[in-house]
């Protein structure tokens, strides 16, 4: 029997419901169906914020599958420990269900961005975050779209439930999608965005990189990891691959329609080319080069369990997720003195400004300043 487990997760003096279960496809189509779920990589596991009938919502959400729902934690857990600031926020969550006609509009609405050939989670995500909005004004009763209904939309849904930047700015850009879609007027809107935090991305060493594809012995893992690093993919893209873009005679990999649609190459290490013949011979891999179940992609909640297990085996402490093996990918080129540009085009970048950010995490230069604290 399927297991899905509930546990208490707190992140920002905010309290949640984290949720884990067994890997398999059906179950995380299941699980990211329920509402408001979102899925934390700094935590590795999917959540919904905790408010007062949240565990028996999602009792009877997964008993009508008839699997075995493990809520243990929450029993002893005191309802003193959630403060009163934080029981107001809750609230604040707990939306009503959209009218049928917005519902309509919602899927007119959805099929246009495909239409637009935004990629599938693009399309998701703006529908997600506009869905929230509409169902925020139909709490409020409003029903003139304005710059005013989304500062407050903003402040009692986005700021007051301590959410992200990066989230707020999800909101804004589905938000504008829609409006656009509804032929109103964005500009007389005059919608701001917040500044973005300038945060320096996470960075293994390469002893630390070894150590960890070293620690997976599992050779599909392995293969997967070794490929994320050696060409500094993003995991969507690693799971995008076809068999067909592997070009060995050039040292090449072909990634085709990446973020923002964009074809480009990017470099094939030889010395992962044994490595690859291996893991094809074993697995036989029949369209994708990682597959799961019925030839379908292999799912970035698998890779994402691969690497947290690597990491544990490693025994590396410091936080990383898989799009910090991309990222260490090219500290260490720019480290090893390949030019930056050069590096923009492997990653795909549109701006070297983008890729500038590395400049700020290597150690190369670093090393060379001599500290005042040895000539005391």
């Amino acid at each position: 029997m399927i297991t899905i487990t509930l546990k208490p997760l707190w992140h920002q003096q905010n309290k949640l419901i984290a949720i884990s279960f067994e890997d398999t496809n059906e179950v995380e189509l299941y699980v990211k169906s329920f509402p408001n779920v979102r899925y934390s990589n700094t935590y590795n596991t999917y959540f919904v914020p905790y408010y007062n009938n949240a565990i028996s919502d999602l009792f009877k959400y997964f008993r009508k599958h008839s699997w075995y729902v493990n809520y243990n934690q929450f029993k002893s857990l005191p309802e003193t420990s959630l403060q009163a600031e934080d029981k107001v926020s809750y609230r604040t969550l707990k939306l009503p269900t959209l009218h049928i006609e917005k519902v309509t509009a919602l899927n007119k609405f959805k099929r246009w961005l495909e239409q637009k050939r935004f990629s599938p989670n693009t399309v998701n995500t703006y529908v997600e975050v506009t869905t929230l909005f509409l169902r925020y004004m139909q709490l409020k009763q409003v029903e003139v779209f304005s710059t005013r209904t989304i500062e407050q939309f903003n402040y009692d849904y986005i700021f007051k439930a301590r959410k992200s930047v990066s989230f707020q700015n999800q909101c804004i850009s589905g938000i504008k999608h829609y409006f656009t879609f509804k032929g109103i007027d964005i500009e007389a809107l005059d919608i701001k965005r917040p500044d973005k935090d300038k945060k320096l991305p996470n960075v293994l060493s390469k002893m630390e990189v070894k150590t960890l594809l070293d620690c997976t012995k599992n050779l599909k893992h392995k293969t997967l990891l070794s490929l994320l690093y050696s060409a500094g993919l993003r995991i969507g893209e690693a799971l995008a691959l076809q068999l067909n873009a592997i070009d060995y005679d050039r040292g090449l990999i072909h990634i085709k329609a990446a973020k923002g649609k964009k074809d480009r190459y990017t470099l094939l290490s030889t010395s992962i080319i044994p490595i690859l013949h291996t893991y094809l011979d074993h697995y036989s891999p029949k369209h994708y080069l990682f597959e799961g179940r019925n030839q379908e992609p292999y799912t970035q909640v698998s890779a994402r369990q691969v690497l947290k297990k690597s990491l544990h085996k490693a025994e590396i402490k410091k936080y990383a997720t898989l799009h910090t093996l991309r990222h260490s990918f090219a500290t260490h080129l720019l480290e090893s003195g390949t030019d930056i540009r050069y590096i923009q085009e492997l990653l795909g970048h549109n701006s070297p400004k983008t890729t500038m950010i590395y400049t700020h995490v290597t150690s190369t230069n670093l090393k060379d300043i001599k500290n005042p604290f040895d000539t005391l």
